[in-house]
């Protein structure tokens, strides 16, 4: 859900901003992109070499930066345009007050007065401050802005006392933003199951048949549909691309008849199924114990058809959208449409070989996508990311139809 997401975080002076080490790691490790804006009384808290090396970016805490001769702008309007979210954690009763009223005096204020994002603020003060009328109106104010709340909870002050005042611990902060950036996404709580690149299909030891699929355009699909909410698993066959996002299960398989195993294991739970997956049609008879030895000119190999995976799923198909793609060289419209009929889908993304940009080992790609009422949508050639965007919205369109 935040993979690839600009997050800025703002650090105010309270002792809770020796947590946001801990916040920064963990938004790193959700995949997000993050900077940090320290206030002058935060840095009594909390190192910006510290926050520097995690977040890889510089701290930036004033207008101005000077380095050695050369000053520069810290410019607050490119920061505030720059993120996708802003979290502002912790909030003390000061900042929060001025966030309130429109004080402008520290690069914090101002950029949280130039952002065009969602903000997130997590108050931290002590117990009789957190109950005080002012910081309540505070609350209710900034709430009216639009900015979202995540709530202090209870527990040992700075103070010695014990109460309400305690900023969230970082894994609840991260948890509340994920929560609230997906409940009003299209397939929240949906379960998407995607299959990516080549199946191998052993020869001997070392030798297969394969073919030159990469996998990027099942992994990005992946990407989008969890980057709308859902639940994904991801079987792919031998790729150099990976995942780091908690929301997608990767599973990793090599031959035809792997992933039709793992496939059907999970297809019973699945909502949405996009095949994906450039598999082998046919596999050797048999496989050779030892490497086969280069002894004659000619070396005959006896093949044997694999078990159609996306077939059988059409025949098993009971609530789920079933998507497959046909990658065509000739007749595309027609064979891509025989496919969807014959294997009982609910929709078919065409690739066309002839379309130059389109195909394996490409990074972008060019469809055409087809559902079973003969609606028929052509897009231009786009990055996959962009495709695998399209390819989502046109399914999420037609089950919320």
């Amino acid at each position: 859900m935040l993979g690839g997401k600009n997050i800025l975080l703002g650090i105010t002076g309270g002792i809770a901003a020796y947590k946001t080490t801990f916040l920064v790691r963990l938004l790193i490790k959700a995949g997000a992109n993050v900077k940090v804006i320290l206030t002058d009384s935060a840095s009594s808290f909390v190192s910006p070499l510290t926050l520097a090396t995690l977040s890889k970016n510089p701290v930036l805490s004033s207008f101005v930066h000077e380095e050695g001769e050369s000053i520069s702008w810290n410019n607050h309007v490119d920061l505030g345009l720059w993120a996708d979210y802003m979290v502002i954690a912790p909030a003390t009763a000061n900042t929060l007050s001025k966030m309130a009223n429109g004080t402008c005096d520290n690069l914090l204020l101002a950029t949280y007065l130039s952002a065009k994002c969602p903000v997130f603020f997590a108050p931290a003060m002590d117990l009789d401050m957190y109950k005080h009328p002012s910081s309540l109106a505070s609350f209710e104010k900034l709430r009216s802005f639009g900015n979202i709340m995540i709530p202090a909870t209870s527990g040992e002050l700075a103070s010695g006392l014990h109460g309400e005042g305690r900023m969230a611990e970082p894994e609840d902060i991260l948890h509340f933003i994920k929560e609230t950036l997906s409940s009003d996404l299209p397939l929240k709580g949906k379960k998407v199951l995607i299959t990516a690149g080549p199946t191998y299909e052993a020869i001997d030891p070392v030798r297969f048949i394969g073919n030159h699929s990469s996998g990027l355009m099942g992994f990005e699909i992946a990407k989008a549909a969890a980057s709308k909410g859902a639940e994904v698993i991801l079987v792919s066959g031998p790729s150099a691309l990976d995942v780091q996002n908690e929301a997608i299960k990767l599973v990793r398989v090599v031959s035809a008849d792997q992933m039709y195993t793992e496939v059907h294991s999970h297809y019973g739970q699945m909502d949405i199924v996009i095949c994906a997956a450039a598999v082998s049609d046919y596999r050797p008879k048999v496989v050779a114990d030892q490497k086969i030895k280069k002894k004659d000119d000619h070396l005959n190999l006896e093949l044997v058809k694999n078990k159609d995976i996306l077939l059988s799923l059409g025949e098993q198909k009971k609530h789920q959208f079933l998507v497959g793609f046909a990658l065509e060289t000739e007749n595309e419209l027609e064979n891509a449409k025989g496919k969807l009929a014959r294997k009982n889908l609910d929709a078919i993304v065409l690739n066309s070989m002839n379309d130059s940009g389109a195909g394996f080992g490409k990074a972008t790609n060019k469809i055409t996508f087809m559902d079973k009422n003969s609606s028929i949508k052509t897009f231009a050639l786009k990055t996959k990311a962009e495709v695998a965007l399209d390819i989502m919205n046109e399914i999420i369109n037609r089950i919320h139809a």
